[in-house]
């Protein structure tokens, strides 16, 4: 019985240590990241706390740069072309989830969103969000014949293309939405007149990404 109360006393120790950025990041599988190796995961850590540029060589031979690190977020430049945000966020008093965001320029900027628990399990991200539909982006049109004008210029907007960032020092989350910058310039520019110009805001609430009637 002691030996088993010692084993259950350990695990939560050790889960409890891992509930930070730092050490969840270093255990994060690497199917997860598959361009970067443990190794490569210790080192960004090692590196921004000896003050020092948080740069490592992927498994590609390219560089990879971790920017900001502290105990409930990171951003980590993973390519030229492709980024990876993550965030810890809590569901209550003791267990905590995380955000991911993995952003790809392709040349537009398009990101994915996810949530882990802090076992690295995949989660439902309807859980934790309704992620934003294309709509929400657009001014609700004042005459006819602006409606008619928005419904053609949207005929092509045929791709939907979303920047989601998070913040280091909140626990929010901002959409912008990039699908105007794939299209041609004189399409882009008869689009703008319609969209709301701030990134959608959502906050971490109750367990939650809530959007909230503010913008930024």
């Amino acid at each position: 019985m002691k030996r088993l109360i010692l084993l259950i006393s350990l695990f939560v120790s050790i889960s409890l240590q891992a509930q930070n950025m730092k050490e969840l990041f270093v255990a994060m599988p690497d199917t997860l990241v598959p361009l970067l190796t443990k190794v490569n995961r210790e080192d960004f850590g090692d590196f921004l706390a000896s003050k020092m540029k948080a740069e490592v060589r992927n498994r590609f031979g390219k560089t990879s740069e971790m920017t900001e690190l502290t105990d409930d977020y990171l951003y980590l430049k993973m390519t030229s072309a492709s980024s990876m945000e993550m965030k810890l966020l809590p569901l209550n008093d003791s267990l905590k989830v995380v955000c991911v965001i993995q952003t790809y320029q392709a040349p537009v900027a398009d990101s994915k969103v996810r949530f882990y628990d802090t076992d690295w399990n995949l989660l439902e991200t309807s859980r934790f969000i309704d992620l934003p539909v294309d709509s929400l982006f657009f001014r609700t049109p004042v005459t006819k014949a602006q409606a008619d004008s928005l419904q053609n210029l949207r005929t092509h907007t045929d791709i939907s293309l979303q920047e989601a960032r998070l913040s280091a020092g909140e626990q929010t989350l901002l959409f912008r939405y990039t699908t105007p910058d794939y299209l041609d310039k004189a399409t882009s520019a008869n689009l703008q007149a319609y969209l709301i110009r701030k990134p959608l805001r959502y906050v971490w609430e109750n367990g939650r990404f809530i959007r909230s009637g503010e913008s930024e």
